[in-house]
């Protein structure tokens, strides 16, 4: 099902076929991303990219098997960019948590499982509802930079976010400067401030238009 067109570009819904390709462009889109790093890192390289890995997987595989919403921008029939979105409350649920929990904690180790946890709980807490949405992940492959992308993935979310009549809206955690301007632009708006682990950044809201 397509969620929006444009050109030669379309939005639509991942399947399982797509997310090993998804899972490489997560990688390398967060690699240097400040949550992970702090999450993760801890002072091997190798190790560190090992860890990234296995969680961006089990993260990935647990929300397809949520049936959450994982959303693929492609050029013609190229997957060139990634959003994920995750009801808050199916975030911190006691079946993800136990299930998705386990797999975690044998790819990355207990520490990094935990401040995971943390992060996801302390975006929910700030959020107006539990009828909210979290965009748990977006990212544009590393290729395809610079053609105004990621614009029009946040663009796609933000209709399907209309669509849905029992969302009250989505929430971002973002740390980069230069990705506030572009959520802003796409009516994301000041939530609070937010630090997770040893990283500041803004917790941003889109309100449902339709609610």
């Amino acid at each position: 099902m397509a969620l929006t067109t444009e050109n030669q570009y379309r939005a639509v819904y991942l399947t399982a076929d797509d997310l090993r390709i998804a899972a490489s462009i997560l990688y390398t889109a967060y690699h240097d991303d400040l949550v992970f790093k702090d999450a993760l890192y801890c002072g091997d390289d190798h190790l560190y990219e090992q860890k990234l890995r296995g969680a961006i997987r089990e993260e990935l595989n647990e929300l397809w098997q949520q049936e959450q919403t994982l959303v693929g921008l492609f050029d013609d029939d190229r997957l060139v960019g990634v959003a994920c979105v995750v009801n808050s409350a199916a975030a911190v649920g006691q079946s993800r948590y136990w299930h998705w929990r386990l797999k975690m904690l044998l790819s990355t180790g207990w520490q990094s499982t935990q401040k995971w946890v943390q992060k996801e709980r302390s975006i929910q807490e700030h959020l107006p509802s539990g009828h909210s949405g979290i965009l748990q992940f977006l990212a544009i492959s590393p290729s395809e930079q610079g053609k105004h992308l990621g614009g029009k993935l946040i663009d796609a979310i933000t209709h399907w976010c209309d669509e849905q009549p029992e969302l009250e809206g989505i929430g971002v955690f973002v740390t980069n400067e230069h990705h506030l301007a572009l959520f802003h632009q796409y009516q994301f708006k000041h939530l609070s401030d937010l630090v997770i682990g040893n990283v500041s950044g803004e917790l941003l809201f889109y309100g449902n238009t339709n609610n």
